[in-house]
This record gives structure tokens, C-alpha cells and sequence, in this order.
């Protein structure tokens, strides 16, 4: 099958380099070659017609009834004979009807030939549909990609949209079975939103854990060095940038940067400090969640819980507000890319318009719980004698004035009823919630997307992507401690060792987010806890090392490696004194170690 796509992958290069408009009228292939470009897949057509042939049996057999069926083994599998005690043969694609066969040999155990039962259950989990679903869905691979290259970029083949549809069960089934094979093979789901949609239900099934992989392999694929530890960092692609004005800085640097470098990797340096890694690309995501919903810039405001944020539907009287919407875009989608967590949460209403899932009226509720409240009351009473004389219209903000807004064309003229009253809400949620908004969304969305494609991210749910950017809410000392490791003469049950988590269970939840951000440089613990804490060379488990004492000597850290460099204290209140110390007026700033 690889050998098959590199064949394919030939033939549309020859497909592509060919002249568009030769001089002899005549649409030739590859350097005067005599074959016309509208013919280079010729060849490969018998394969497309012994797929559809396969695809069509398999359907035929999934459709019967399991009782008054033959077992699809029984037609598609050799039964196996005295001397094929270890092997199965299965048809290659040639075709159902064709005599070619294509032996695969099976490891299937020991078998006796008259032991019916047994063989029986053996082949029974070795039906052809597991059996040969990865192949097929090469060539179904390798079909997109004739289709797909003849087409203009942006544009799915209809050709292939067509076999889509007329195979779809089957395609299901495959998935169902393997959802691997959507990121293996299955490309075009990624790429084709309508073809997507009728195979998302069955991807959203999956584990978060498995979709949260799929989707990072999938996002970092074609990287060709992604699997280096270290690279070495160019001088010009050093965002540097100045503590002081960080959030102009970094979004004046970060829009002139090259985006596929930084796909690749980040390097900040602050201006006039030496110190620069991991640690120092953390404490910048860190620093510019907060910046980014700082009120001076008029781009977030609170909801109605204080805890989440919204876009700021008056965010206009900052003149350059949709240009630092999409900085604010950029930055959550490098975030997510590089697995940096931002210090921030956002309304649910938020992480659905990032999904391009519908808001509903319950979302109202994060920026007005009042009118939510009016908004369900609506719905679960009778409207019709109440006289309430609403029409599809209502008196909103736009650009600091009052102005009666139509919900619809003409909705100031249609009353609501209690038939069309559902309506009349969705149109009032998508008005508050979306279209006061929609130009801070979009500018958003299109700095987000330069960095994670909206076919990926569409995986998720909205709070599930907020797991994703902004990590857990709380920390869980108990877990903490389980998954910290010592070094330098520390062991567990060392007395300074159970004194430090002593204090950081007696210490506020403040304090402790203070103590995670000054050894790991994030404020956030990962989705999945400490045991998936990154360093600057991957997973970096939390890491206590043993420095001897000398008085008045504070902790310090070291950000890529997640280690928290601890004096061998004399007493607990020593030690707790000194780490607030260290907490409190040395979280910020780096130098060279």
C-alpha cells in the first residue's frame, strides 16, 4: 500500500508539471510526452472500479440478515485445509470477480482439522472487514488524491464526493471500527467539512485522551525535524521582546515572524535579561493571557461569574482592536500548538464560536443571567394571551447608541407567537451572543487558525478545548506529590522533603499556583495532571533537587527541566519563610544559571 501511493503521488506530480495550454492544442502530459493530461490516470481506473466493486460486496453482506446471510468469511475467506493450518488466504483487489489472489499470511495458533468449533471462532475474528479495511482505505487514499489534484485548491472533487455518499455505511463501519483510519487515511475528512460531518459523531466517541493524540500528530505532521530534542535556535527568529510594553512588543514581532517557523518552535528573550529556554517562552504565554484581557485594551470583560471572559462588543474604542483580536488569536493558537496553557478562561459561548458550534439560549446566561432567565420563560409558557406585542426586532447597543435592530428581514413587523416563539429565542441568543461580536470573532479566528487548522480542532467540544488551552482550574497537592521525582541526595522521606510539602499544604491555592509558575514557568497544570507537565525536551515530571544551606539563602528553579533547586533548610520554618520570600518577589524575571 505505501508502494501504492508513492505511485499515486507520481502520477499526479506528472498530472501537475504538465503544460496547462501547449501549443499544439492538445492538453499534453509530462515533457512531450504523447499522452494528453486528461488521460494520466487512465491506468489506475481498473483499481477504482475493483474498490467500488469491494465496497459494494462489503455492503451488500453488512445489509443481511446475520441469520439468513452466508458469513461474509465463508465468501471472501479460503477455508482453511489440512496442510493451511497457520495461514489464511484473502483476495487481493483485483477485483470480487477476477481469479488473482493475493496470499496474506495470518498467525492464527494451533488448530485441529476437525475441530469445527475452533476454527470457527478463529475465522469469525478475522472477517474480512478488519482484515482488509487499512488496504481498502489506502486506495480510497489514493483515490482522493487523483480526484483532489485535478481540482482546483479549496474545491473536493464531485467525483469523489459522489463515491463518498454511495459507500458511506461502509466507510462508517471502517471507522467505527478503526477511527484511526481518519488520520492514516481517511485525510479528506480533515480537508472536507461536508464529508466530515457525517463521520464526526463517531470521532467525538472516541477518548479524549486518544483524540487529544490524533490531533497532534496530525497537527505536527510534515515537520520533518518535529522529532528533535534540540534544535538550534537562529539569532533572527528570537522574538525579542520588551517586559515593559509586552503586549504591543510581542504582537508587533509575532506578526512580522515567519508562521511556519514558529510552527516549528519558539524563542523569547526579554529585552536587556540573558535568560531565555522553555521557562522563558511559558512565562510570556503566561504574561500575555493576562495582558490580553487587561481592561486598558478593551478587548475582554468579565461575565457574569467574574471568572470567564468574553469579547467586548464596544471594543472599538480602541482603534486598533481587531488587529490585537487577531494577536489575541495568534497567541492561543501557538499556545495550543506548542501545548503552553494560558492563564485564562473564556465564556462557553466563546470556545463554541472557536469551534463554529451554534450558541444557545443558556449562553446568554454567562453575560446576562437576567435576560437568560426572561429568555426561558418564554419558552416554558403559553405567550399567546399574555399580550406582550414582541416583534423580531430588539432595541440593542451599536456604537454607543440605542438602535431597534431587526432580528430577521422585516422582523419589526412580525408579532411573536407561541409558534414561532423558539425561533424568536435562537434569533435573540445568536444576536447577543454572535452578531454583537461577529467582526472581534472573525479577526479572532482567522490569527487562531494560522496556527490550528478548524478541520482539527473541530474534535473537540467546548469543554474539552478548554481543558486543552487552559489546563485544570485546581491543584491537586496529592497528585503533585505523586508524580515528583528527587534528585541530588533528596529521597522522599527525607525530613526537608516532607517539610516542603507540609508548607504547600498549608499554603493558600494562590500561593501554590505561585510556587507551580516560579519552577515550571505556567500557572495552569495540564489536562491529565502532573504527570503530563511539560519540559523543554518533553514530559518533565516536577523535580526537587538538594542544594546545601548557607543562611538566608533563597530557592530557586530551573524552568526547562521543571526543577525546584531547595537548600537543605534547618527547620520547617525556615524553609517556609524562605520559599514565600522566593514566591512573592521572585516568580518574574530570568538570568542566565
Amino acid at each position: 500500500m505505501k508502494s501504492l501511493l508513492r505511485i499515486v503521488r507520481m502520477f499526479c506530480h506528472v498530472f501537475r508539471i504538465g503544460p496547462s495550454s501547449p501549443n499544439n492544442g492538445i492538453d499534453m502530459g509530462y515533457n512531450g510526452n504523447k499522452t494528453p493530461r486528461s488521460q494520466v490516470f487512465k491506468p489506475l481506473e481498473l483499481l477504482w472500479h475493483s474498490l467500488d466493486e469491494w465496497l459494494v460486496l462489503i455492503a451488500t453482506e453488512l445489509m443481511k440478515n446475520k441469520k439468513d446471510s452466508t458469513n461474509i468469511t465463508s465468501i471472501l475467506l479460503k477455508q482453511k485445509g489440512p496442510d493451511q493450518q497457520d495461514t489464511t488466504s484473502i483476495p487481493s483487489f483485483g477485483g470480487p470477480g477476477t481469479g488473482s489472489r493475493e496470499n496474506l499470511s495470518i498467525d492464527t495458533g494451533e488448530s485441529k482439522p476437525d475441530d469445527v468449533g475452533k476454527q470457527e471462532a478463529s475465522v469469525d475474528c478475522q472477517d474480512v472487514i478488519s482484515m482488509t479495511a487499512n488496504r481498502l482505505s489506502a486506495v480510497i487514499q489514493a483515490f482522493y488524491m487523483c480526484c483532489s489534484c485535478q481540482m482546483p485548491p479549496g474545491m473536493t472533487s464531485p467525483r469523489f464526493i459522489e463515491f463518498v455518499c454511495k459507500h458511506d455505511e461502509v466507510l462508517k463501519c471502517f471507522v467505527n471500527r478503526n477511527p484511526k483510519i481518519i488520520f492514516d487515511h481517511f485525510h479528506f475528512l480533515l480537508e472536507c467539512p461536508e464529508l466530515m460531518s457525517r463521520f464526526m459523531h463517531i470521532i467525538k466517541a472516541q477518548p479524549f485522551k486518544d483524540r487529544c493524540e490524533w490531533f497532534y500528530e496530525h497537527l505536527h505532521s510534515g515537520q520533518s525535524d518535529s522529532d528533535m530534542v534540540h534544535r538550534p535556535v537562529n539569532e533572527n527568529d528570537i522574538l525579542l521582546v520588551h517586559r515593559d510594553s509586552i503586549f504591543r512588543s510581542s504582537c508587533e514581532v509575532v506578526s512580522k515572524a515567519n508562521c511556519a517557523k514558529l510552527k516549528q518552535g519558539i524563542a523569547v528573550r526579554f529585552h536587556g535579561e540573558e535568560g531565555m529556554g522553555q521557562g522563558v517562552v511559558r512565562e510570556w504565554f503566561d504574561i500575555l493571557s493576562n495582558e490580553i484581557i487587561n481592561p486598558d485594551y478593551a478587548l475582554f470583560t468579565q461575565s457574569a461569574d467574574g471568572t470567564t471572559f468574553q469579547p467586548n462588543s464596544n471594543s472599538y474604542v480602541n482603534p486598533d482592536h481587531l488587529n490585537y483580536f487577531r494577536f489575541a488569536g495568534q497567541i492561543l493558537g501557538l499556545a495550543l500548538n506548542h501545548r503552553q496553557l494560558v492563564n485564562i478562561y473564556f465564556t462557553r459561548s466563546f470556545y463554541k464560536h472557536i469551534l463554529g458550534i451554534p450558541v444557545n439560549y443558556q449562553d446568554v446566561a454567562s453575560i446576562d443571567p437576567e435576560y437568560a432567565k426572561n429568555l426561558q420563560w418564554i419558552l416554558d409558557n403559553d405567550i399567546s394571551d399574555l399580550g406582550l406585542e414582541l416583534t423580531f426586532s430588539v432595541e440593542t447597543d451599536v456604537f454607543g447608541a440605542m438602535e431597534e435592530v431587526p432580528l430577521k428581514p422585516g422582523g419589526a413587523s412580525i408579532l411573536v407567537t407561541q409558534d414561532n416563539k423558539a425561533e424568536y429565542v435562537q434569533l435573540v441568543t445568536e444576536l447577543r451572543m454572535t452578531r454583537a461580536i461577529q467582526p472581534q470573532i472573525n479577526a479572532f479566528l482567522q490569527g487562531f487558525h494560522m496556527f490550528i487548522p478548524p478541520s482539527l480542532i473541530q474534535l473537540f467540544d467546548e469543554y474539552e478545548l478548554e481543558l486543552l488551552l487552559s489546563g485544570m482550574p485546581e491543584i491537586d497537592v496529592n497528585d503533585w506529590i505523586k508524580n515528583t521525582e528527587y534528585t541530588s541526595g533528596y529521597e522522599r522521606d527525607d525530613p526537608v522533603v516532607q517539610w516542603f510539602w507540609e508548607v504547600v499544604e498549608s499554603i493558600t491555592q494562590e500561593e501554590r499556583v505561585l510556587l507551580l509558575q516560579f519552577v515550571t514557568g505556567s500557572s495552569r497544570v495540564p489536562h491529565g495532571g502532573f504527570a503530563n507537565i511539560m519540559g523543554g525536551s518533553g514530559l518533565q515530571n516536577f523535580t526537587i533537587a538538594a542544594v546545601p544551606y548557607t543562611p538566608n539563602l533563597l530557592p530557586t528553579s530551573s524552568t526547562c527541566i521543571n526543577m525546584l533547586k531547595l537548600p537543605e533548610y534547618p527547620s520547617k520554618e525556615i524553609l517556609k519563610d524562605r520559599l514565600l520570600v522566593a514566591l512573592h518577589c521572585g516568580s518574574y524575571g530570568y538570568t542566565m544559571a
